[in-house]
């Protein structure tokens, strides 16, 4: 076997380049070559010979009987010295050694070849690991730049974002560390491995590591939402009854779920279990807090959840973290109250319901407006109350007759509280005047006495009697 063929057949080995490719490569480069030394008119044809192991280069030259172009053409006396049975304008082919291409040929030729082989490796490295998107890839931490942190993955590089790192987690030159390929992109230098420790797939992937029967789908993983190196919240569910999926995510005194957080480097987990009923996912998705009911608007996709006073702060959770979570795993919005909360603005509410019905008007056109309870309306003027969508005179007419009956002392109450307010205000107003009186007949008394000394006072070189 030639060396050359020899070093096409390792290079294809160790590189896992193709071998056809390869020697496609080759030819290109000769081809490159020749045309580099002789220009680009001449008609050559670049081979590789696989029983001889090499390259073969063959120009061809169309036979005629006056020459203008030795390159691309020969004579026919010539022609039959090479061939008896030449004729005119027949085209022969001469053999052309690869080794007349000179030293600058070679070399061209050498660097198209490394370009070549190259640009062959990054193609396969980037299909390599573009079929691995979504998959978790191992690797050391080889230097950091201005975008984030550079992981060595052995055949290619890794970048792993700023934005896609867990807060306050901190790396050196050297560590070992595995995250969650996200994108694969083709860069002039190679391909581009993003790579995340942040994303909510990351944490699904590292479950169907550690739990077989994730892994195998009997246990199936519905939703992820995480605060990362905080708390995540993992919704699941079982295909089959005998299996408890939030005992087989836990593990036996919790082996299973241990390896995760460690891996996340102390991220709190809670394991929930899903529910096609949204208000009983949700009332899953808040705990530890206990519910005591939950309002479902589908329209608007919002929930209205009350707990009990001291559930408050469970529910809610530590700069909201738990509502937080819970709101971004059902993909629904969560507005929480507590039971003594609620019941004012439910009787509040109630007042108002039976007002806008009076009306014949939407509440959300009196909330629009700035009127959530009876006693603003009662405050308001009419031209206050026309701000609302819908309102008219006749309609205010309505409204005022409505409130007197439903809650007739409203009125009485409200008069007598602007009576207090009008009587505080003109007894401070009083006692302001008399202050000011008081403080003007000082004033007189202290100039009429002052008046009477000087007037009692001897004058200069007077004597006293």
């Amino acid at each position: 076997m030639s060396e050359l063929k020899k070093a096409i057949d390792q290079i294809s080995k160790d590189r896992g380049i193709d071998r056809d490719l390869l020697i496609d490569t080759l030819e290109e480069a000769v081809r490159s070559a020749v045309a580099r030394k002789y220009g680009e008119t001449m008609d050559i044809e670049v081979a590789f010979n696989e029983e001889l192991g090499e390259i073969e280069v063959f120009e061809f030259k169309v036979v005629v009987d006056d020459v203008h172009d030795p390159i691309s053409e020969i004579s026919l006396d010539d022609a039959i010295d090479h061939d008896p049975k030449a004729q005119l304008d027949d085209e022969m082919g001469f053999p052309l050694k690869v080794e007349d291409l000179g030293r600058i040929a070679a070399q061209s030729a050498k660097q198209v070849i490394i370009q070549r082989m190259r640009d062959a490796e990054q193609e396969i490295i980037f299909e390599e690991y573009r079929d691995r998107v979504s998959e978790i890839a191992s690797g050391i931490i080889q230097r950091r730049d201005r975008t984030g942190w550079i992981i060595n993955l052995g055949r290619t590089e890794a970048l792993l974002p700023k934005d896609e790192q867990i807060p306050r987690e901190r790396y050196k030159r050297g560590d070992r560390v595995q995250a969650y390929i996200i994108d694969v992109l083709k860069e002039s230098r190679g391909p581009q491995v993003v790579v995340s420790r942040s994303h909510p797939d990351y944490m699904i992937e590292l479950f169907k590591r550690e739990v077989p029967e994730v892994a195998d789908g009997t246990v199936k993983i519905m939703g992820v939402s995480r605060d990362p190196g905080l708390r995540a919240k993992v919704a699941v569910m079982s295909r089959d009854r005998d299996v408890d999926p939030v005992g087989a995510c836990v593990g036996i005194r919790g082996s299973r779920i241990q390896n995760v957080v460690q891996e996340l480097k102390g991220e709190r987990i809670d394991i929930v279990v899903w529910s096609p009923d949204i208000a009983m996912y949700a009332q899953h998705a808040l705990s530890p807090a206990v519910i005591s009911r939950i309002t479902v608007d589908e329209e608007e996709e919002a929930l209205e959840v009350v707990c009990p006073d001291d559930q408050l702060s469970l529910a809610i959770g530590r700069k909201g973290q738990n509502v937080k979570l819970a709101a971004k795993l059902l993909g629904w919005k969560i507005d929480i109250f507590t039971e003594s909360r609620y019941g004012e603005l439910n009787a509040a509410r109630k007042g108002m319901d039976q007002i806008a019905a009076v009306a014949e008007i939407g509440m959300e056109n009196f909330f629009g407006a700035g009127f959530e309870t009876i006693e603003s309306i009662v405050k308001a003027t009419d031209e206050d109350m026309l701000s609302i969508k819908g309102m008219t005179e006749s309609k205010i007419g309505d409204i005022r007759v409505a409130i007197n009956m439903l809650a007739p002392g409203i009125f009485d109450e409200l008069a007598e509280e602007w009576e207090e307010e009008t009587t505080e205000a003109m007894d401070t107003e009083m006692t302001e005047e008399v202050v000011e009186v008081e403080a003007e007949e000082v004033e007189e008394v202290a100039e009429e006495a002052t008046e009477t000394e000087e007037s009692e006072t001897p004058a200069e070189g007077e004597e006293t009697k």
